[in-house]
């Protein structure tokens, strides 16, 4: 909420979905730094091969201090022990760099708007 509504301003009620509901319907993860939360992602099965990370965060004080980067490795690993091939997100154009970085690429062949913000789907093998 802090990163998504409070700081890029998506609407609340775009932000919360079906897999906010339960803690079930989601595999999510929070990276906490001295006690206090950093970072957070989730994934959920896009395909029988296919985790789909969502909802990567990463607050500000912890930007550009690799915290990013080890939320990535962390959901990457557990969604290859869950025994998923590939990792699929959409990534924030800003974001896009970053994630190329990380070995995603790009598989979508336009931008596209998510909560008003352009998108480009980027997919990883695991």
């Amino acid at each position: 909420m802090e990163v998504f509504v409070e700081e890029q301003k998506v609407p609340a009620d775009l932000e919360m979905d079906e897999y906010d509901a339960s803690p079930s319907a989601a595999k999510h993860l929070l990276l906490s730094i001295d006690g206090a939360p950093a970072a957070t992602g989730r994934f959920i099965e896009y395909k029988p091969d296919t985790a789909k990370l969502q909802r990567i965060a990463v607050r500000l004080p912890h930007r550009g201090q690799g915290v990013g980067k080890a939320l990535m490795q962390a959901l990457e690993g557990w969604a290859k022990d869950e025994g998923f091939t590939y990792a699929l997100l959409d990534a924030q154009c800003q974001a896009e760099p970053f994630y190329r970085s990380l070995g995603y690429e790009k598989t979508s062949p336009e931008t596209f708007l998510d909560a008003g913000i352009p998108h480009v789907r980027m997919r990883k093998r695991l």
